[in-house]
């Protein structure tokens, strides 16, 4: 059975003080299942919910990985 996919994605709203959460990405998988995917410090990356959508869980997880290093690298 082939790993299922992301059918939409959410991202919980970003921190307007210094204690607030980070924002957190959810998605829905083609299987009916929603998972909290990861958070991300906004103030170094940034990802829009259409940017997950056909990504399996893992793809989705590297796509952050590589956004972290590039954010590092820069």
């Amino acid at each position: 059975m082939p790993e299922p996919t992301i059918k939409s994605a959410r991202i919980t709203p970003m921190p307007k003080g210094p204690f607030d959460s980070m924002p957190e990405v959810f998605a829905v998988f083609t299987d009916g299942e929603e998972r909290r995917l990861f958070s991300f410090y906004p103030d170094e990356i940034s990802f829009a919910p259409v940017e997950f959508v056909g990504l399996t869980e893992r793809e989705a997880c590297v796509l952050r990985h590589r956004r972290d290093v590039a954010y590092l690298r820069s």
